[in-house]
């Protein structure tokens, strides 16, 4: 895919769990459009290195599960840049386990990261876009959420909120030139899925066998995605939820 250059020249993008896989990638597509982006992560050093290449890239610490955290994050932006014209809220946290064997201590962390730190900066940093007249927000969830999976289940419900989310912001802020979509990722290649993986050795080769594209897909590919989400080409969608999954989900 040939990439718009230029087509975001001015204007700013914050990325959560921006230091690698789907979030690293979205942050080079989005530069490559012109837009100067913040990479918020809880790991400053990756952040960092994936941030060096990159005209203008700034780094945010941030630990997404602490509301304190996020708030300092939304005030290292508004020192930044005044607020931001693109939100990308694609950080997640997933724990493979059956809902019977889980854990609820770790219920608590996933819904924080999945959707109580998006619910967060979505509130803060709307405000900004309203007075521009201008604004993409966009949710990173899951084909999970949209059709369930073994062994994600509070993960999924998690990343399910945000559907909620998207829709409602959406018809709240659409007359002020603001979007709001949710994307969803099926199998790609990024460190969360080689984690998984490698802890359940056969979890790859049953999800493999029920994509019909049967394979993987890249970071770049939903990247390209959220990139044209976040462009002006984009400016009459809103409120939609788009799955970039090889055709495992056909909704």
């Amino acid at each position: 895919m040939t990439i718009p250059e230029g087509e975001l020249s001015g204007k700013s993008a914050l990325i959560t769990g921006g230091a690698s896989g789907i979030g690293a990638a979205i942050a080079a597509d989005l530069t490559a459009r012109g837009a100067t982006v913040l990479i918020a992560d809880i790991d400053g050093k990756s952040a960092r290195e994936v941030a060096q290449p990159l005209p203008g890239a700034q780094v945010i610490e941030v630990d997404l599960a602490d509301p304190e955290s996020v708030t300092e994050c939304i005030d290292s932006v508004r020192t930044l840049c005044g607020g931001v014209d693109i939100l990308i809220n694609n950080a997640g946290l997933s724990v493979v386990q059956r809902l019977l064997n889980s854990d609820p201590a770790s219920w608590d962390r996933m819904w924080r990261i999945n959707l109580r730190a998006p619910m967060q900066l979505t509130q803060a940093l709307l405000p900004v876009m309203i007075e521009r007249g201008w604004g993409r927000m966009l949710y990173v969830a899951t084909d999970a959420a949209r059709v369930g999976a073994g062994g994600e289940s509070v993960y999924a419900a998690c990343k399910a909120g945000l559907f909620g989310l998207s829709k409602s912001v959406a018809r709240e802020v659409a007359k002020h030139g603001i979007t709001s979509n949710v994307l969803c990722p099926g199998l790609i290649d990024t460190p969360m899925l080689r984690n998984n993986a490698e802890a359940n050795p056969d979890l790859l080769g049953s999800l493999l066998r029920g994509i019909p594209a049967r394979r993987v897909g890249t970071a770049e590919e939903v990247a390209a995605y959220v990139g044209f989400l976040a462009g002006p080409d984009a400016g009459y969608v809103t409120g939609q939820t788009v799955s970039v999954s090889g055709g495992v989900t056909m909704l």
